[in-house]
């Protein structure tokens, strides 16, 4: 018989930690802490294979399974003393989801179950706080109202708002007993009037109703957008969970909080987080209420800690907090509630976090002695990094302070106001940037999230679900902006006597939680300290060397500055187009022999040559792969009517010659036509003026540096070998004649981008004539896949979401197929010469997933974009080691 359901608390613990992918997260923790001595109010947990059988079987449970609960239920009476549905003394419970990686916010979670008619009273009597138990038990209808029956958040809120405004209060918490029969009242008429049906009464069904809501949760639009961006898969499941409720609400000796063993934002060492008093869960984490610090030294005016509200149960809490952090051996993020003094913990996960505050924690847990160097480089995710890379508020800046909210998640960012997750995809779509400002966040807003360049909210805390989710996000955010006032309807945002409308610009700055008008310039971010630390760590872990795609100074320079061993593809296509030599190069197109070829060419022989002096000197004493010429000609040539005019004009030309010419370049298909190795075929003084250009930098550069640079030239589309021998005589000819001339010589080395099928296929061949392979995977995507990479957008999502392709190849290499063919001619050409040099210059360079496959196959460096080496040097590091640690956070 399968086992569905494992128990935990009160010594009775069937799970552990390391059955995270069958309980899930939050199931195996609370076992875990349970076994641990922490205080874990018992309950059980319906495995993820539940939830794959309840998919399986078309939203029915497997025939055994209600047996199980109905043992692991009476198991927690037996613990707390209480009945299921028991009129004197009920046993209320929690129903939440958990999956095996955190998913905050994303899935449904019901509060109170068991409630009813008549256990209300039961609690209230139990309690002696008849206020407490109908304030649980219009909490629990409305939970389960919207969870469970479908019933819009709002209508709740609504009668809710018209209590409180007839009883004169504004806080829930000043509702008396009274107030709260007639919330309770209006919610159950609504909730008939709403489904046609009366508020379920029996727990039994309302348990059934809950199990069902979660585990349909799993595949609600919210949950399945979270996944994607996250990469999670969707047969992975989540586990439920049940577990005999305690009560933060039954008084001034009650509390709920969320925190982190270190600061999410910055990682410091120090105890961090939210508590409200005489309130659940939802009250801290919605943002309903806003909450107070845990610690007096964060403590703002009019605020009370928990440090000085319930010193003892802090007390425990601290204590609680520094056996966490030994067991996992990782920063936690944890919930706890207060009952009458008394400390109980509901969950601990490993804290999601900035990549800031992810550097801090790995490398100074590793300087504690609680993990080591190589753990602390797998900690670290390396795409997170970009979040590091790119500019910050320049505090130079002038700039008008709009209001100020809590510095939720670091970073900054400007944009449009927009008022709606809808209306910030939209309008990202188009390529605009946009701040998504909301009074507070939910769930349904993550598309929105996303799409939008920084977050504002008006209510919530640091914990809050906005802030939570923007942290995880790398978006810049500030939450509890209360000085600000938003009005949906007139589509405005408020403050100090300012207003700004529905598109007009506004700027975050998230580690200050400030708000400016208008945009605010940027800064280059300096990277030192902890980001340097592990940058050292990781390369004395990684075996692949790690260059960069540039073909300007300022490219070179900023990949020197990231680390950069080399360049893996300098394009020297980039440098023609430049205003300077764009005229040459047309005159050399537009010549009708190679004789007016020369003559062009040899104008474009002195910008060529100080090009690559000026790359070559910043990437003195390290390899530099130069690609020659490679895309058809007529991409040189203005398309328009009116720009063909004007370039007719400066040649002093015909526009109609100009037209023909035009016209006799065009191609039906210009990526598989006379481009790369086969222009410099066609016409080989265009490879010789480069070859020219190249050798001549490089001698110039020698000498003045005294540290000689090592030039790899690189031949393009290249599919046979006679391909590359010829292209390479050509080289070598000139090379001759460069260093004859100038009385030195200096190392260098020929090969091929591996950018076809065919040469994948005849690699041993190729390899006979090459130096070195360099693999070009973004044409070789195309070329195997037979996709366009500018058109295949339109359609790759859809391939993606429907599982045809688990990623688009473009961003993340194709190991079945493409990958096959890279691993296939490095066999091949190391085959033919052990010592043949392989590396990646295609996008992929620079994704981690790929850098892993890359590992595997042995490749010796990848090369990727400026921005992205620290990406690559840390993804090679965590391939080396075998893989990245821990990615729930």
């Amino acid at each position: 018989m399968t086992k569905w359901v494992y128990s935990f608390g009160a010594g009775h613990n069937e799970g552990s930690a390391e059955m995270r992918d069958l309980l899930g997260g939050k199931g195996a923790n609370l076992a875990e802490m349970a076994a641990i001595g922490l205080p874990v109010p018992p309950g059980f947990t319906l495995t993820t294979e539940v939830c794959t059988a309840f998919y399986a079987k078309g939203r029915h449970y497997p025939e055994d399974l209600a047996a199980q609960v109905k043992s692991a239920l009476g198991t927690v009476e037996k613990a707390t003393g209480r009945r299921f549905g028991d009129k004197h003394h009920p046993l209320l419970v929690s129903v939440r989801s958990g999956a095996r990686v955190s998913m905050p916010g994303m899935m449904d979670t019901v509060l109170n179950l068991g409630l009813n008619d008549v256990t209300v009273e039961g609690l209230g009597e139990a309690a002696n706080d008849p206020r407490f138990a109908w304030d649980s038990y219009r909490r629990f209808i409305q939970m389960y109202g919207s969870v469970v029956l479908g019933v819009k958040h709002y209508r709740f809120e609504e009668i809710l708002e018209h209590v409180k405004l007839d009883a004169g209060v504004i806080e829930d918490t000043a509702l008396s007993a009274q107030d709260w029969h007639r919330v309770v009242a209006g919610y159950k008429d609504m909730v008939q009037s709403e489904t046609g049906h009366a508020f379920p009464q029996d727990p039994e069904d309302q348990l059934w109703g809950a199990i069902g809501a979660v585990f349909g949760s799993w595949m609600n639009p919210r949950a399945i957008t979270y996944r994607r961006l996250h990469e999670i898969s969707a047969d992975w499941g989540t586990a439920v969970n049940v577990q005999a409720m305690v009560f933060g609400n039954m008084g001034e000796d009650c509390a709920t909080g969320v925190c982190f063993t270190r600061d999410p934002s910055t990682g410091e060492n120090l105890f961090y987080g939210e508590y409200l008093v005489n309130a659940q869960g939802e009250d801290v984490v919605a943002g309903i209420r806003t909450p107070q610090p845990l610690l007096r030294a964060r403590a703002r005016a009019a605020e009370k800690s928990l440090e000085e509200a319930m010193p003892q149960a802090f007390a425990e809490l601290m204590a609680v907090r520094a056996t966490l952090e030994r067991h996992y051996r990782d920063m936690q993020d944890i919930e706890f509630t207060i009952e009458k003094s008394r400390l109980f913990m509901l969950q601990t996960r490993n804290g999601k976090r900035t990549v800031a505050a992810s550097l801090r924690i790995a490398v100074e847990m590793a300087e504690e002695g609680l993990i080591d160097r190589a753990e602390a480089v797998r900690r670290v995710n390396p795409a997170a990094l970009d979040q590091l890379l790119h500019p910050t508020l320049d505090p130079a800046a002038r700039r008008t302070l709009l209001a100020r909210g809590l510095p939720a998640s670091p970073g900054a960012a400007s944009g449009a106001v927009v008022f709606s997750a809808d209306e910030a995809e939209a309008r990202a779509t188009k390529g605009e940037a946009v701040i998504l400002v909301r009074v507070e966040t939910s769930p349904e807003d993550i598309h929105g999230m996303h799409a939008a360049k920084g977050i504002l909210t008006t209510r919530g805390g640091m914990t809050s679900h906005a802030a939570v989710v923007a942290r995880g996000m790398g978006r810049p955010c500030v939450a509890g902006a209360g000085g600000i006032a938003v009005d949906y309807g007139a589509q405005t945002l408020s403050a100090g006597g300012r207003t700004v409308r529905a598109g007009e610009a506004i700027t975050l700055d998230g580690a200050s939680g400030e708000v400016f008008l208008g945009h605010v310039p940027m800064v280059e971010p300096k990277l030192s300290g902890n980001f340097a630390t592990l940058m050292a760590w990781a390369d004395e872990f990684r075996r692949m060397r790690v260059r960069a795609n540039a073909e300007t100074p300022l490219d070179a320079d900023t990949a020197r500055r990231f680390g950069a061993e080399g360049i893996g593809l300098c394009r020297t296509e980039h440098m023609f187009f430049d205003p300077e030599r764009i005229g040459a190069v047309r005159q050399m197109i537009m010549a009708h022999d190679e004789a007016g070829r020369r003559a062009a060419l040899a104008r474009l022989l002195p910008f060529q040559r100080d090009d690559f002096v000026a790359l070559l000197r910043i990437m003195a004493g390290l390899p530099v792969t130069i690609r020659l010429l490679d895309p058809p000609l007529h991409e040189f040539l203005p398309h328009g009517e009116a720009d063909l005019a004007e370039l007719a004009e400066v040649m002093e030309m015909d526009v109609a010659a100009l037209q023909r010419r035009a016209s006799e370049l065009a191609e039906a298909n210009p990526m598989l036509g006379h481009r790369g190795c086969r222009l410099g075929i066609s016409y080989p003084e265009i490879y010789e003026m480069q070859a020219q250009a190249i050798f001549e930098a490089a001698l110039l550069v020698a000498r003045d540096v005294g540290a000689a640079p090592v030039p790899e030239i690189m031949i393009p589309l290249v599919g046979t070998r006679r391909e590359l021998e010829i292209t390479r005589a050509q080289v070598e000819r000139v090379a001759e004649q460069v260093f004859e001339q100038a009385g030195r010589r200096l190392e260098y080395s020929v090969g091929t981008m591996i950018e076809l099928p065919r040469a994948a296929l005849v690699a041993d061949r190729i390899a006979e004539v090459g130096d070195f392979f360099s693999f070009g995977t973004n044409d070789l995507t195309q070329t195997t896949f037979g996709f366009s990479r500018d058109d295949a957008g339109k359609f790759l999502p859809h391939y993606v979401e429907l599982g045809i392709l688990p990623k688009d190849p473009f961003v993340s290499l194709d190991t079945e197929g493409v990958g096959a063919l890279v691993r296939m001619a490095s066999e091949k050409g190391r085959a033919v010469k052990p010592a043949l040099k392989l590396g990646i210059c295609g996008e992929h360079g620079g994704d981690p997933a790929s850098i892993a496959f890359c590992e595997k196959v042995g490749l010796d460096y990848v090369s990727c974009s400026p921005y992205r080496v620290p990406v690559a040097r840390l993804a090679a590091a965590q391939a080396a080691l075998g893989g990245a640690g821990d990615r729930t956070r």
